[in-house]
């Protein structure tokens, strides 16, 4: 055996046994006639000792030793005269009979410690080292232990777990497909999935009424901090049901993981509409750790010769309480900070509300004190407190607004962590309109069903009505991050060619792209429902992280490329002509 004991386990209790350990070793101290070892594994760290008495082999390997050498150490455990309490084997260490170098190591590029000396690109390159370092490890067991509680709860509940294909049919609505082409059948494609949503869809229709899946997904989109071209998420389906009991099931199946993996009680999770997010948050997916509301001042700030206001679409503000005290430099450091591409605001317009009951503000030229006194009204300020605002179209200033009020949040320390503030957020419109394609799109997929009150809208030829219609589906929102959403289905073979002809499919295309589900809604479909939950981005807040990607294993890059094995990269030309794709011309 090249061990008996792990780095991790052994204790007081053990001491004056004889262990055999395995590992790399994380340092070398040489005191006097004693050297000491720090030897790693994935389990903990335990030191080792090697003094006069030692043997003149283990001496003599001690003596060669380097870091992130794989050793094997045998020895007897005895009590520690200089204890370390902040590692749980600190009270022992390894008296060396035997000391073998399994494996030697050139020095790494980067120091393997919990804070390590090498930028992001170099850990990125040799991240086989960098998942050597505590938090890493820590981040893969806690991605492992919510997959664990996750299968054991829906298991519990009577779901079985089904793995659907990588090879499937490209749908080009949504996100980008990555593509793949078929060797057997030249010129044609398969495509990775982005969700398992159509095949679940079958199997519910196979009746297999309760599905999960912890599902890798694909989608050739541009990357941000919570998104990587391939991804994992947590992939349900129910038959049966209605969107009360999706709601019942995967709220209980988030205030398992959070009170399994966190130990925090999530009491019942509150429910939001669509439209309350957008009028009071900005958003559809709001931070409702702190209050700070948004509220519309467009009918009060219009036809006061403001040219601003006059001209804008909508006029809206929030309230930072206590924040009047806030100096020139600190408001102009805000209104830099709304004027910046990624918030996108032309300027920002405050007032404040003096202690003495006095107003002040940017725009009091237009507007005299019982206007503005009027303003604050709206939001129930006080003395003391600050309202910012801005201007412009609906949908553009809502989004500023939002990001201002994350902003301010963040500033006063109203967005801690280990703070949860889970909702649902239901209602959604189902179509979007885009005036530049003249056309509508789902808001969430093509499979999703109306709300049964709105069929009559939905039926109707009319675009006013149809931009009314509510869709049947849900997100589940934690301290402003989706971490997972879904819908009742359609599954009636009738109303999915409704929705792909209001969605401008030709029925050929309609036949073409998915006629294999609309057949299969001809044979007996059950209604259905189900949820896919980000399991990165759960895995991410659960460690308390912004970014997923030390939540996965060997992630890509911000330009989507693996640097470690330098993926993608050119192939074979002759691969190329096995697969009949024209050879392009090498770039010289």
């Amino acid at each position: 055996m090249y061990r008996t004991h792990t780095c991790g386990e052994l204790r007081l209790a053990d001491a004056g046994q004889t262990v055999t350990l395995a590992g790399w070793v994380q340092r070398i101290r040489k005191l006097g006639g004693m050297t000491f070892i720090d030897l790693r594994d994935r389990y903990g760290l335990t030191q080792l000792a090697v003094d006069e008495e030692a043997p003149a082999a283990v001496r003599s390997a001690a003596g060669r030793l380097g870091r992130e050498f794989v050793v094997q150490a045998t020895g007897a455990v005895v009590e520690r005269t200089s204890k370390n309490a902040k590692i749980p084997t600190g009270e022992v260490e390894i008296r060396l009979a035997q000391l073998a170098v399994l494996n030697a190591a050139e020095v790494p590029p980067f120091t393997i410690e919990d804070e390590s000396d090498g930028g992001e690109e170099l850990r990125a390159k040799y991240r086989y080292l960098d998942l050597r370092r505590n938090p890493l490890r820590r981040a893969l067991a806690l991605r492992h232990r919510v997959a664990q509680e996750a299968r054991g709860f829906l298991d519990a509940q009577g779901f079985w777990e089904i793995e659907t294909p990588f090879l499937i049919k490209s749908t080009p609505e949504g996100a980008r497909d990555f593509v793949v082409p078929s060797r057997v059948h030249p010129g044609e494609f398969y495509a990775l999935p982005q969700s398992p949503q159509t095949f679940k869809q079958l199997l519910m229709v196979a009746g297999y009424d309760r599905y999960f899946q912890i599902a890798r997904c694909f989608r050739d989109e541009d990357l941000r901090a919570d998104r990587q071209p391939e991804f994992t998420q947590i992939d349900c389906e129910m038959a049966f049901v209605e969107r009360e009991d999706i709601l019942r099931t995967f709220g209980g199946l988030m205030r398992h993981l959070f009170r399994e993996v966190l130990g925090v009680a999530l009491a019942d999770i509150p429910r939001m509409t669509y439209a309350e997010a957008m009028r009071d948050y900005g958003c559809d997916k709001p931070d409702a750790r702190f209050d700070m509301r948004l509220r519309e001042l467009t009918a009060l700030m219009q036809g006061r010769g403001f040219a601003v206001a006059d001209g804008a679409q909508y006029l809206g503000g929030l309230c930072a309480k206590g924040c009047a005290a806030y100096t020139r430099k600190q408001l102009d450091e805000l209104t830099d900070w709304v004027k910046r591409p990624q918030v996108g605001a032309k300027g920002l317009m405050y007032a404040r509300l003096g202690e003495d009951g006095g107003i002040k503000s940017s725009v009091d030229k237009f507007y005299a004190p019982d206007a503005l006194r009027a303003v604050a009204g709206a939001f129930g300020a006080q003395p003391g407190d600050l309202i910012l605002m801005l201007a412009g179209g609906r949908r553009q200033t809502l989004a500023a607004l939002s990001e201002l009020r994350l902003e301010v949040g963040s500033r006063l320390g109203l967005r801690p962590k280990g703070v949860f503030a889970p909702l649902w957020v239901v209602d959604f419109p189902l179509l979007e309109w885009d005036d530049e394609a003249q056309r509508f799109y789902a808001m969430h997929h093509p499979f999703t069903s109306p709300q049964p009150e709105d069929r009559e809208k939905f039926a109707s030829s009319r675009r006013e009505d149809l931009a009314q219609v509510r869709a049947n589906a849900y997100d589940f929102v934690v301290n402003g991050v989706e971490l997972g959403g879904g819908s009742i289905r359609i599954h009636d073979a009738g109303v999915q060619q409704q929705m792909f002809s209001v969605l401008g499919f030709t029925r050929e295309e309609a036949e073409r792209k998915f006629g294999f589900l609309l057949n299969a809604f001809k044979y007996g479909a059950p209604p259905h429902g189900g949820i896919a939950f980000g399991f990165d981005r759960l895995c991410a807040m659960f460690g308390g992280a912004d970014s997923i990607r030390d939540y996965i294993a060997f992630p890509k890059n911000n330009a989507a490329r693996d640097v470690m094995i330098d993926s993608p990269s050119r192939v074979d030309e002759g691969q190329l002509r096995e697969l009949a794709i024209a050879v392009a011309e090498r770039k010289k």
